[in-house]
């Protein structure tokens, strides 16, 4: 990230500023990918701790919430799952030049709720008796894509199709399995990693593309030096800790 725009400089020198002065609070809306919901309620939590300013978050698929972006949605800053939304919200105009940067690295799961359905291996997906597998909708959330790679990778999308439960969002994918609608599921590593009541299989790496997700500050909150300050503090040893704490991949 480069620290030299003036955008992100002041963001620096504001989060500086508020941590030892009683300035003004402000407040901040932020849009997050739905597989980040806990860590950046831990991160709001702490920031607000830190600064003073308050966080508000809406959360849903990385795809509907740019929608809502490009709909005039007052959010001033997205956490997305991937980076070409971002990108494409600097392209179009609706975030700020030069504020883009990486702020965690996604890791996909294959879940179960019963602990003795995934042996940790994904040797589930090829059993005759699975009926439901759940995973966010790949068209707007990069989870479900990477899911779509990975069975298409090990060979089974093919076979996998008609017992595939779709969610809207991570979220709704987590939940299907979590209220037994479906077997197993695709999730995010972050969702459950505080769960170790169920079974699952990490899906290496090499069988889908990287989940590399992206944060900007949006135009909507250029003029908000609270808004610049988060996304200071999103990149500091305390919110590096909690999202490595949720089991992703920072500094990549």
């Amino acid at each position: 990230m480069n620290f030299s725009h003036p955008a992100l400089r002041s963001g620096v020198c504001a989060l500086a500023l508020l941590i030892g002065t009683a300035a003004q609070a402000d407040e901040i809306l932020v849009a997050v990918a739905a597989n980040f919901t806990a860590a950046a309620k831990d991160i709001g939590t702490a920031f607000t701790a830190a600064t003073g300013h308050t966080v508000s978050y809406s959360f849903g698929s990385t795809g509907q919430l740019y929608t809502q972006i490009t709909q005039d949605a007052p959010f001033e800053v997205f956490l997305a799952a991937d980076q070409a939304r971002p990108e494409k919200a600097e392209a179009e105009g609706f975030a700020v030049p030069d504020t883009r940067f990486t702020y965690a690295t996604g890791k996909l799961l294959l879940w179960s709720a019963d602990p003795e359905t995934i042996d940790g291996t994904p040797d589930i997906l090829s059993s005759p008796d699975l009926t439901h597998v759940s995973y966010a909708n790949p068209q707007t959330a990069p989870y479900g894509a990477a899911a779509v790679e990975t069975m298409q990778a090990l060979g089974l999308y093919d076979a996998l199709k008609p017992r595939l439960v779709e969610g809207k969002s991570i979220s709704q994918a987590q939940q299907f399995v979590a209220t037994g609608n479906a077997e197993v599921g695709f999730v995010a590593l972050s969702q459950v990693i505080a769960d170790d009541s169920g079974s699952s299989w990490l899906v290496p790496d090499d069988l889908y593309s990287p989940i590399r997700q992206d944060a900007v500050l949006l135009v909507k909150g250029g003029n908000n030096e609270a808004a610049k300050a988060y996304l200071a503090f999103l990149q500091g040893a305390e919110a590096l800790s909690i999202i490595e704490g949720y089991g992703y991949g920072v500094g990549q």
